[in-house]
């Protein structure tokens, strides 16, 4: 569930178990163990984990239900109550699951081991193969920030980075494994270079951002790399300029806004204002004139009046970003801004949901607007494989547009020169190949 550091974990987990005596099946057969990881980030993320539960309890009453992840780790003694769930592993723990699991299979009640909140953990490597055209790969882990509305902090800890060689290493093992793309992932991937220290017994600063996204940029493998979100204040001007002339780094940004208001801005303590936010898109489309740009919004947080909201919805009406991925406030326990929905004012879910519309049809005006600006134009497609589809088959830009083009099995997990011909009713780009080239392969 949840974010793609999720999935680049559960990826990892799930592979631990191929080294003993079990055979992974779609989660949606019968099976005798089913492992959920868990997502906190909203209220809807936990009805969603239940609704999961049932569903594996509704396929084998019997089976053993293993809940990990952020969800587990934060209210375990809530997840203990779900009707069918047997055991609960905190994020430190989830790495070991298979060891939990050969100790307490037998046992029917629910049993939970998790560690405590603590100022360092460790850092466990993560990255997907083998389930989805590209792979996710975790370089960074737990987060520093002190949102007011976030979570996280306290479900996953605090900042902490892989080391650079082992990022290195671990992007030319999986691109000799086939895969053509390969995502960042972490929690606050800007803050990149925290490294856990014997000598001096806490994170320390080793390298930076910069640092890691030019190293990856001399690799000589052949593979496109996509960055996941990066905070505002961390996606300097410098590595902006850098990335617009790269040889490896697409043209994908996402970066998370939450309001184009600075009054809330400062009630989510936020680091960082709305000028700043401009300016950086500014630059991306002084530099790189068709990358993607996308955003994240929150709506409905406490305080937030229609003038606040007019804010926003007036300022990403102007900007020139390429979609929004909107939410809904959802008070997370333990956060600051749940005491200020008595201060600052509640915003009634009818309010909520109407300006989360407003902005999901401005989202899909930015993306259209966004998409024919590129037809007629030439892109290189990562085509998936194992598609569903047996008229089309689908892929992504360098610059994130979903394109399509008829099916043919030869081009599945290729890349692809294509031109670009018209948006389809679907909402996805119809394009024509060039040649048939394959690229790198």
């Amino acid at each position: 569930m949840g974010c793609k550091l999720n999935y680049a974990e559960t990826s990892t987990i799930s592979k631990k178990f191929d080294k003993y005596y079990y055979q992974k099946v779609s989660f949606n057969s019968y099976a005798d163990i089913y492992v959920i990881n868990s997502c906190s980030v909203t209220k809807n993320a936990e009805i969603e984990f239940k609704r999961i539960v049932r569903s594996a309890r509704n396929k084998n009453s019997e089976a053993m239900i293993v809940a990990i992840g952020c969800y587990a780790q934060l209210n375990p003694k809530k997840v203990s109550t779900i009707v069918g769930v047997n055991l609960i592993l905190g994020n430190e723990e989830k790495f070991k699951i298979v060891d939990y699991l050969n100790k307490s299979f037998f046992h029917k009640n629910s049993i939970s081991i998790f560690s405590k909140l603590k100022n360092h953990y460790s850092f466990s490597p993560s990255f997907s193969i083998g389930d989805r055209t590209r792979s996710f790969l975790k370089i960074q882990d737990g987060c520093d920030y002190k949102c007011s509305y976030c979570s996280i902090p306290m479900s996953r800890g605090n900042s902490r980075s892989e080391k650079m060689q082992n990022i290195l290493d671990k992007i030319r093992f999986i691109f000799n494994r086939g895969v053509k793309e390969i995502v960042l992932t972490g929690i606050n991937i800007g803050d990149y270079g925290k490294i856990y220290d014997k000598y001096y017994g806490y994170n320390r600063r080793l390298y930076t951002f910069f640092d890691l996204i030019q190293a990856i940029d001399e690799i000589e493998e052949n593979v496109r790399i996509r960055l996941s979100s990066i905070e505002p204040n961390l996606l300097k001007n410098e590595c902006i300029e850098f990335l617009s002339k790269s040889k490896r780094f697409v043209p994908h940004f996402h970066i998370p806004l939450q309001s184009g208001n600075n009054i809330i801005l400062r009630k989510m303590q936020r680091r960082y204002q709305r000028e700043i936010y401009e300016e950086r898109v500014k630059k991306i489309r002084e530099l790189i004139p068709d990358a993607y740009i996308g955003s994240d919004v929150i709506v409905g947080y406490p305080g937030e009046s229609h003038k606040h909201f007019l804010d926003t919805y007036f300022f990403l009406k102007k900007l020139e970003i390429s979609s929004l991925h909107i939410f809904t406030y959802s008070p997370r326990p333990n956060t600051k801004s749940i005491t200020m929905e008595m201060s600052e004012g509640y915003i009634y879910k009818k309010i909520q949901w109407k300006r989360n519309k407003v902005l999901r049809n401005l989202s899909k005006e930015k993306y259209i607007s966004f998409c024919e600006k590129q037809i007629n134009t030439k892109k290189t497609v990562l085509f998936e494989k194992n598609s569903r589809n047996e008229e089309y088959m689908y892929g992504y830009t360098e610059n994130y547009i979903r394109t399509k083009i008829p099916y043919n099995s030869l081009y599945e997990n290729t890349l692809l020169n294509v031109f670009l011909r018209k948006i389809d009713k679907d909402g996805v780009m119809i394009a024509d190949l060039i040649d048939k080239k394959i690229i790198g392969g």
